[in-house]
């Protein structure tokens, strides 16, 4: 158990540090073949990493950081794999950044954030999909909105302090809504446009619903509507923001706590924007899709290693004061002062003498 942690330990300094396709080969030779490259290539096959394994290992920091108005943000990203034959793991998935379906890993993760904003991913699901015998198509057994209440369930189960359920408009579903506020939790969700609402509990008895962008809403306004298939009510706010072309964009926003004013609203919702940082990072920090594995789990255990690897990095933030991309500049300065040093070295009396008179 003890050398799997030390394999772990180094394999995930391996993401972090590294430049290009990582590979068993590559980081043992970096090791100076202290361990065989087939001693990672067993780590990536034969061990087990999921959820659960993330949660012992992340559990530690998130008990010393955790607050009772910590935010669970759920939130999913593709690992583009555009190489890689695809498998049950690597399939076509739509890419709203991209506009389209690109093929890759598809990650479900809960990211928790708690004092001083510090975002964990302590829970995280796989899409897996199997070919669907009445249509012939890849399809997931599971859908995403299950996936992510699966997800929920389990840091209920691991007894995590939250308060506040924080999502993008694909799980702002009514089921969703419902099921979180069952488990005694509130949500800040955001709703489509053409969502319909009722505006007093008889106008729900008698489904005479309206969309939501006939209520002309203004920023500041907080109005109490009422959610079909939802028995309790919730308030809606209007947020407006100018984008980097200068136009001016909008979002409406649900809130399931009545006692939390417009701001309070915004300004916990724009939390949200820590997902989006951890999925930048991990593919960019963190090796989420350098590896070149094969297989499905040495492919899904790729992905937890890397989870692994960006936990480091954001500890390493709460100490240093400094973000990921500038740790890892940080790292790649000294690494380059190194390899001019030895090239030197290695350089003595062929240097070329230049003479511009």
């Amino acid at each position: 158990m003890e050398k799997a942690h030390q394999l772990l330990d180094h394999y995930t300094d391996y993401l972090i540090t590294s430049t290009r396709s990582t590979t068993a080969t590559g980081l043992s030779v970096i090791l100076g073949s202290e361990f065989s490259h087939d001693s990672f290539t067993r780590l990536l096959s034969e061990g087990t990493y999921g959820s659960k394994e993330l949660w012992n290992l992340v559990k530690p920091a998130v008990r010393k950081n955790e607050i009772e108005d910590g935010i669970l943000i759920f939130d999913d990203t593709i690992s583009h794999k555009p190489h890689t034959d695809e498998n049950e793991l690597i399939g076509w998935h739509y890419d709203h950044t991209k506009g389209r379906s690109v093929k890759g890993i598809n990650l479900l993760t809960g990211l928790y954030v708690g004092k001083e904003d510090m975002g964990i991913p302590i829970v995280f699901d796989l899409v897996t999909k199997v070919l669907d015998e009445t249509t012939k198509k890849p399809k997931s057994k599971i859908s995403k909105n299950k996936r992510m209440l699966n997800c929920f369930d389990q840091v209920i189960k691991n007894e995590v302090k939250f308060k506040w359920v924080v999502t993008d408009i694909w799980f702002g579903s009514a089921e969703n809504m419902a099921y979180i506020q069952s488990k005694e939790k509130d949500f800040i969700m955001p709703l489509k446009q053409n969502r319909k609402v009722a505006l007093s509990v008889e106008d729900q008895k008698n489904k005479k619903y309206v969309p939501i962008e006939s209520l002309k809403l203004r920023p500041g306004d907080c109005k109490e509507v009422y959610l079909e298939k939802i028995p309790f009510p919730v308030t809606l706010i209007k947020e407006e923001y100018v984008n980097k072309d200068l136009s001016t964009g909008f979002l409406y926003l649900v809130c399931s706590d009545k006692k939390v004013n417009y701001q309070e609203i915004i300004t916990l919702y724009q939390k949200r924007w820590k997902v989006e940082e951890y999925h930048k990072s991990l593919k960019n920090n963190a090796s989420l899709s350098k590896s070149p594995t094969k297989t499905v789990k040495t492919q899904s255990n790729h992905v937890f290693m890397s989870l692994i690897g960006y936990c480091k990095l954001e500890m390493m933030k709460m100490q240093s004061g400094l973000n990921h991309f500038a740790l890892k500049a940080e790292l790649y300065t000294k690494a380059m002062v190194i390899a001019m040093q030895e090239f030197r070295k290695a350089n003595v009396g062929l240097q070329l003498k230049l003479n511009f008179a």
